[in-house]
């Protein structure tokens, strides 16, 4: 099977294969989705050995509590909510309390143009990242890096899609704030 996303009919067949027990089925949803789940613990966590952990812990678990997942259609959201949870205890686990960098490269934000190198957007994006808590990062990775919609983030992250909106707004404007912080002379 091809790295990558997994058709919803495949994907429907694979889940409930690897409900029954199946390795062979879970290792192929693993294989489809390991980028993906390192992608979202990256731009969280920001440092490749911690998302590498989270990504490891993310699929332990998700073997785990497999037997018990009520909707196997929403395997998507239920694991990618294991992924924030699992870049959650990575960072309690570490003893941090704030997020550090994220590549600029891979989330895509309006900011005003600069001059490129250490002074210019990505740099500025970078720092003004490190600065947001654990939940506005992880918001903004999953809405704007893995490009899930208000809905789709209240699945993931169990909350109303009006609290996701509030959340969407308040990240964003810290965000904001920390970008100018960042750009101040």
């Amino acid at each position: 099977m091809r790295e990558g996303p997994i058709g919803p009919a495949t994907d429907t067949l694979l889940v409930a294969k690897a409900r029954s027990g199946e390795l062979d089925a879970f290792e192929s949803i693993v294989r489809a989705r390991t980028e993906a789940v390192y992608r979202l613990t990256f731009a969280i966590l920001g440092n490749e050995a911690d998302a590498r952990d989270a990504t490891q812990e993310t699929f332990v678990a998700a073997w785990r509590h497999l037997p018990r997942l009520r909707e196997p259609e929403r395997f998507e959201a239920w694991l990618q909510r294991i992924a924030v949870n699992a870049a959650r205890m990575t960072l309690r686990a570490r003893g941090r309390r704030r997020v550090r960098e994220i590549p600029a490269s891979a989330v895509v934000l309006a900011t005003q143009p600069s001059q490129p190198g250490p002074d210019g957007d990505a740099w500025v994006l970078d720092r003004a990242m490190r600065r947001l808590p654990f939940d506005q990062r992880a918001i903004l990775a999953l809405h704007y890096l893995e490009g899930r919609s208000v809905a789709e983030l209240g699945d993931v992250l169990r909350i109303p899609t009006g609290t996701v909106k509030s959340r969407l707004f308040t990240a964003r404007r810290a965000l904001d704030a920390a970008i100018a912080e960042e750009e101040r002379p």
